[in-house]
C-alpha cells in the first residue's frame, strides 16, 4: 500500500509499504481522512524543530475499526458492534517517566513522540493503534472525526487559560486550531472574540461560537478590542497564530490580571515591553497538545453550540478548504506553502 513520506524539507514522495498487523491490544483501522495541519506545513517548510525525516506525514485521523487483536477491552470486541465503527485517534504517545508525566500532564512530555513527526503517521490506507487511543462516534463523519484533533489543541488552551463564563476571550488566529479555541472557549460560556486578517475565516469563526469578530488589517486592533472591552481589554488572550506581532500584542491588549495562552510557535526572537508582565502581573502559560479533550470535542461536534436555543453545528463543510486524494496530496502542501492564507484545512481522501 502507498505512504505519504515527507523526506527533507521541501520534498515528499509516495512509498510503497506493508500492510501493518495488530499487536496485542492494538486496533487495525482502515484509514478514511487524514488532515494536513499546520505542522505539516512547517515540516515542509523546515521550520517544525520537533520533525524527524523522512516519515509518514498526518496526524488527524478519520478512520474505520477493521480487526480487533487479542486483549482489547470487551467494548471493542467482535459482536459488540465494534467492526465498522468510525473511530479518531489520539496521535500522542509519552514516556511515562518524565516530569510531566509523573505531573499527569503527559501532553507536555519531555519525550512525546507525534504520529507523523517522531514516529510513523496515518497518510496511508491502514494504520494500527492502542485501544486506548481511540474514540468513536456514532453521529461523525469520518471528515468530522479528522477534525477532532487539532480542535482538541484549541480545546486545551481554553482549558489552560482557566476560560469562565464571565470571560471575553480574544482569540488571534481562526485556523483550525483557532477554531478550537473559538469553539472550546464558546463551550465554557465565555464571549469570544475571533481576530484574522481574512474575512472567510472570521466568517466560519462566528458559525464556530464567536460573538464578535475583528479584521485586524482593516481595523485598529487596539481600538475594536477597547469598544468591546469596556476600554479594558480581554480577559484571556489565545494566540494562535505564532507570529513576533500577535506574540506582542497579546500582552498588550489583554487587560490588567488576565491570561495569556500561546499556542503557536514564533519562527522569530519575540521583544517584548517587558514591564507589562508586572505592571499588569499576567499569567503567561504555553499550551501544547490536548489533556483528556477528545470527548468534549466530540460531543461538542455532534450536539452543537450550549449557547444557543437551538443547538448549530460546528461549520464542518465550511473549515475544508479543499478535499484531495493520497496522489494530489504532494502538490497539495506545496500549494499550501506558497499561499497559506487561502488554506484553513486540507484533507486527504485516502478512499479516492
Amino acid at each position: 500500500m502507498k505512504a505519504l513520506y515527507i523526506v527533507e524539507p521541501g520534498k515528499t514522495e509516495l512509498r510503497e509499504i506493508d500492510k501493518p498487523k495488530p499487536a496485542d491490544g492494538q486496533v487495525l483501522l482502515r484509514v478514511g481522512m487524514v488532515g494536513f495541519c499546520g505542522g505539516d506545513l512547517n515540516a515542509f517548510r523546515g521550520t517544525m524543530p520537533m520533525q524527524q525525516y523522512p516519515t509518514i506525514l498526518g496526524h488527524e485521523i478519520g478512520a474505520t475499526i477493521e480487526v480487533l487483536s487479542a486483549n482489547v477491552p470487551d467494548n471493542f470486541r467482535p459482536g459488540s458492534s465494534a467492526i465498522g465503527m468510525n473511530v479518531t485517534v489520539s496521535p500522542y504517545q509519552n514516556c511515562g517517566h518524565c516530569t510531566p508525566c509523573k505531573r499527569s500532564r503527559p501532553n507536555a512530555c519531555r519525550d512525546n513522540r507525534t504520529m507523523g513527526v517522531r514516529r510513523p503517521g496515518a497518510m496511508t490506507h491502514y494504520i494500527t493503534a492502542p485501544s486506548t487511543d481511540i474514540y468513536h462516534s456514532q453521529k461523525l463523519t469520518l471528515k468530522a472525526l479528522a477534525l477532532v484533533e487539532p480542535l482538541t489543541v484549541g480545546f486545551h488552551a481554553a482549558s489552560r487559560g482557566r476560560v469562565s463564563p464571565s470571560d471575553k476571550v480574544a482569540v488571534f488566529g481562526c485556523g483550525i486550531v483557532g477554531l478550537g479555541a473559538v469553539l472550546g472557549s464558546s463551550a465554557r460560556g465565555a464571549d469570544v472574540i475571533a481576530v484574522d486578517i481574512v474575512d472567510r475565516k472570521l466568517d466560519v469563526a462566528r458559525k464556530a461560537g464567536a460573538r464578535h469578530t475583528i479584521n485586524s488589517a482593516k481595523a485598529n486592533l487596539h481600538d475594536a478590542l477597547s469598544e468591546l472591552t469596556d476600554g479594558q481589554g480581554p480577559d484571556v488572550v489565545i494566540e494562535a497564530v505564532g507570529s513576533p506581532a500577535t506574540f506582542r500584542a497579546a500582552v498588550e491588549e489583554v487587560v490588567f490580571t488576565g491570561r495569556v495562552v500561546y499556542i503557536g510557535y514564533a519562527k522569530q526572537p519575540v521583544e517584548y515591553e517587558t514591564k507589562l508582565f508586572v505592571q499588569k502581573e499576567l499569567d503567561i502559560l504555553g499550551s501544547r497538545n490536548c489533556l483528556g479533550d477528545f470527548p468534549r470535542v466530540i460531543e461538542a461536534l455532534e450536539t452543537g453550540s450550549p449557547q444557543d436555543a437551538s443547538p448549530r453545528r460546528f461549520p464542518i463543510d465550511d473549515v475544508i478548504t479543499k478535499v484531495v486524494s493520497l496522489e494530489q496530496a504532494g502538490q497539495a502542501l506545496v500549494n499550501w506553502s506558497e499561499n497559506p492564507a487561502d488554506i484553513t484545512k486540507i484533507m486527504v481522501n485516502m478512499q479516492l
